[in-house]
């Protein structure tokens, strides 16, 4: 618990007094983050916690689901709200993926509980393991280095305490107290990418090398750091090239691509986030923007639904008819 508690404190994950919503699954990482966040609850540091489970409808009997959860959430005295997918009026469409549409799906409910409760953070309970399998479904799918960093302890409202805590621990603590939870069937089946990796990659890992998981985590904490160190020189740059308009920032073209092609693309980057535009992950959404910022001629580069980029006389600036505030890359 020590271990968790110095890596909230270290990551800045919790003002004191914050309010915090909790993805309840049932499984062991969530009953385990509930019961450690409970006891910041008992000492001040959460003014209100609040339980959300929503029920996907994937098995016949996701409903046993839903009943445990109501007990665990009355036997530690906290709120719970639940919610079918059904019922759920979706923002974003599907994209054939079982696993992203359901995360998708329970975002969205999060997002809703958190409104409705007036909180600051919505804690998940993703743990160390998780966090090395997030590396290799990245690395399959063809991750930048910001992608094959993992997943961030605090990412917006979103926190992970759980991040650098072992799943043996987890369990070991929750047998040790005798702490019910779930056990998901489907954690089984190999219908599922993080199934097969976890279940068929990672046993084949650990043969070849039994310090294949300390090497892993080690390895991650090094992408971190160097991430890090590039997201800063890229703000700094980004300076340098972009200057301050009437509304948003204009963009030298000619200092931007005497970069290097790896600085100068993740200044491109950072230049969409700091204007709020909403953009796929793609390697080819980045391409074309490329291919018209170095166009001799001017022009313009529709992005996104009311999001233009506009280049005229060697200056280039991203315009729209809804600008919202910068956020953060």
């Amino acid at each position: 618990m020590e271990q968790i508690r110095n890596f909230i404190e270290k990551e800045k994950l919790i003002k004191k007094g914050s309010r915090v919503v909790i993805g309840l699954s049932g499984g062991p990482d969530s009953v385990f983050l509930l019961h450690f966040l409970t006891q910041l609850k008992k000492n001040g540091t959460i003014s209100e916690l609040i339980c959300a489970h929503l029920d996907h409808e994937w098995r016949a009997d996701s409903h046993k689901d839903v009943a445990f959860c109501h007990e665990i959430a009355k036997k530690y005295d906290i709120p719970l709200a639940v919610a079918k997918l059904s019922d759920l009026a979706l923002s974003s469409k599907k994209n054939g993926s079982k696993e992203a549409d359901g995360r998708n799906a329970r975002r969205q409910f999060l997002q809703n509980v958190k409104q409705k409760h007036n909180a600051d953070l919505i804690a998940l309970g993703h743990h160390a393991q998780d966090q090395q399998e997030t590396f290799f479904i990245r690395l399959a799918r063809g991750a930048t280095l910001t992608g094959l960093t993992g997943m961030q302890p605090k990412r917006g409202v979103y926190i992970r305490p759980l991040l650098t805590t072992d799943k043996k621990n987890i369990l070991n603590f929750l047998d040790t107290y005798n702490i019910p939870y779930l056990v998901d069937p489907s954690n089984k089946s190999d219908a599922f990418l993080r199934n097969r990796i976890r279940n068929n990659l990672f046993p084949e890992l650990h043969k070849t090398d039994s310090r294949f998981a300390t090497k892993l985590t080690e390895t991650m904490e090094s992408l971190r750091d160097t991430e890090k160190f590039l997201q800063q020189l890229t703000r700094t740059t980004f300076q340098s090239v972009a200057t301050k308009a009437k509304s948003g920032f204009s963009v030298d073209t000619t200092k931007l691509f005497a970069l290097h092609p790896v600085l100068y693309k993740r200044v491109v980057l950072h230049w969409l986030c700091q204007e709020n535009v909403p953009f796929p992950a793609s390697r080819g959404f980045l391409e074309e923007i490329i291919k018209f910022l170095r166009q001799q001629q001017g022009g313009v580069h529709n992005l996104h639904h009311n999001w233009k980029i506009v280049k005229k006389k060697g200056k280039t600036s991203i315009q729209s008819s809804q600008r919202l505030p910068s956020r953060s890359p």
